[in-house]
């Protein structure tokens, strides 16, 4: 059974830094792709960030483009968000996912992830 549990959120000031962990089980990280999304109140989900398990290669929105890195550590069987340079637009609830797809797309949607973590919320003050 796939499994993903989120932490490492929490409130942060504007231009601050978090990383958020993403512990996984009951698959590897060398046959599915992982990503994380993020959802503000009233918004759609959108994806942040993703690593293809094909390659090791990655995939991030325009929008946190330099500012945020996935990684992943095989060992521990966890993957991370290290997002710095924080906004108050970067705030919402951040769900890590894991798809069946080894390889991150062009553009990256929920619809491509079929596991979910529950979410951590991120809070970023101006």
């Amino acid at each position: 059974e796939v499994q993903l549990a989120e932490s490492g959120g929490g409130l942060v000031q504007a231009g601050g830094s978090l990383r958020l962990s993403c512990a996984a089980s009951g698959f590897s990280f060398d046959d599915y792709a992982v990503g994380w999304f993020r959802q503000a109140p009233g918004e759609l989900r959108q994806g942040v960030s993703c690593m293809s398990s094909s390659d090791g290669s990655t995939y991030s929105a325009d929008s946190v483009k330099g500012r945020f890195t996935i990684s992943s550590d095989n060992a521990k069987n966890t993957f991370y968000l290290h997002m710095n340079s924080l906004k108050p637009e970067d705030a919402g609830l951040y769900y890590c996912s894991a798809s069946v797809t080894p390889h991150c797309l062009d553009i990256m949607t929920p619809y491509e992830f079929d596991y979910w973590g529950q979410g951590t919320q991120v809070t970023v003050s101006s």
